[in-house]
Parts: C-alpha cells; structure tokens; sequence
C-alpha cells in the first residue's frame, strides 16, 4: 500500500465560541491515485476539513500527517500547500492579479521559474483548459465560468501531486462544467472534490463520503440508491467495503 499523502488522526475542530465542534475525532487517510468526492449540506464542516489538511485552520485537536511527517508549524503546511493544489470555492478569493497570465504564472514565478519559463508554463496551461489567447485579458472582465478555469489554471501552473477542489462547478454554465470534467478526467491526479453536484462527482471521483454530525462517513446511505444510475459497473454486481 503506498504512503498516504495526507493522513488525519483523531481530529477534532471547534470555530472558537461555538457551542459543539464542527468536526469530531475525524480519522481519515488519503492516499495517492485515490479520488474522494465529499457531498453533504453547507455547514456541515466540508471546507473545515479541507481547511485543517492544508494547515489554514489548525485543528483543536488531533494531527495531521503530510507524508508520513507530523505537520504542525507553517513551515510544514507551506509543503503541504506545495504538494496540494487547493480550489478555493470563490474564485475572487483565488484571483490576484489583474491580467490572466500574471495570475497563472505567479505560483510558477513563486516557485523558482524564470519569467519566461512561467509565462511559458502559463501560457500552456490556460491553452489545455482552453483558454489559449486569454494571457492578457483583465480578470475581473472574465465571465463566471471563466475566472474559475483561470483560478484552476492557476492552481495546476504550479504541478501540485494532488488536488484540493471546493465546489468547482458552483455557478458554473453547462458547457464550463462539461470541460473542467474532462480536464479533471484526464489529469489523473489524486483528488479531493466538495460538491452538491452529484452527477459531477459520479463523473471524476470513485470513492464517497459525507460529515454527519461532525464525523466522517463513507459511502452513506443515501448515496446508495443514486449511485445505480451512475455507477461505471451499472447493474453489473459490484461490492463496497465499509470502512
């Protein structure tokens, strides 16, 4: 079994003042090639959790591992940040600079390019997402649908191992949604993805959970009676292991 990338132990976190914590003694193990979609209703501590993985919140108790290393200081998640590329689910909280190609090539710039070598890197990004030519457009002039390929574009510049992807496909027009299905597809990247969009996590993940009551649940119940429709083995007998 390979090393998982990013392991939580017993862990628990509580916004401060509120009454019971968001998530309880979560244990939950992620693992390379695996592809997670976590489903459930807002505020049920999805993000919470994404949130504790890459170290933007620090849990109020329990651990997490990043490779089999405790991960503790700022030091440690700014690895984690480099391993993982984290969607934000806004793509105005993810978007900094005003044009297309200063935004894309600064995680690259970031992260020892040359200039031309991140606007190279830039440049072939924006192209696989289909968004050749669109370097010198002012960001806060994109579209919707546009400005979250450019936040992705963004995030895959920089070659993360895995990816972390919050509601990707919120507000998203049919034919967005459609491609950043196929880009995720064909990446072949382990990945994290929130979602409400059943239909869009059956298409680019394989294994499901939910946060009930702020503990992590796998293949929930409620899944099982959608998941026939959608399934790749479709009536086909097929087991699940409940863990």
């Amino acid at each position: 079994m390979a090393e998982p990338l990013l392991t939580l132990s017993g862990v628990t976190y509580a916004y401060p003042g509120a009454s019971r914590p968001v998530l309880t003694d979560v244990d939950f193990g992620f693992a390379p090639g695996e592809r997670i979609g976590l489903f459930g209703p807002n505020g049920s501590g999805k993000t919470t959790l994404l949130h504790v993985m890459m170290g933007l919140i620090r849990p109020t108790r329990g651990e997490v591992r990043y490779k089999g290393g405790l991960a503790v200081t700022e030091k440690d998640f700014r690895a984690v940040r480099r391993g993982i590329g984290l969607l934000l689910q806004n793509a105005d909280d993810q978007i900094i600079y005003p044009t297309v190609l200063d935004d894309v090539a600064f995680g690259p710039l970031n992260g020892g390019l040359s200039v031309d070598q991140a606007r190279d890197k830039a440049e072939a990004t924006l192209a696989m997402l289909g968004l050749a030519g669109f370097g010198p457009r002012l960001t806060h002039r994109l579209s919707g649908g546009e400005k979250k390929l450019v936040s992705l574009a963004g995030v895959l510049a920089m070659e993360p191992e895995a990816l972390f992807l919050d509601e990707p496909t919120n507000g998203l027009d049919p034919q967005t949604r459609e491609h950043i299905v196929a880009v995720l597809a064909g990446l072949g990247k382990p990945l994290i993805v929130i979602s409400h969009d059943w239909d869009f996590l059956a298409q680019v993940t394989g294994t499901y959970y939910t946060i009930e009551a702020g503990r992590l649940r796998r293949d929930p119940d409620f899944l099982l009676h959608r998941h026939v429709h959608v399934h790749p083995l479709g009536d086909q007998a097929h087991h699940h292991h409940h863990g």
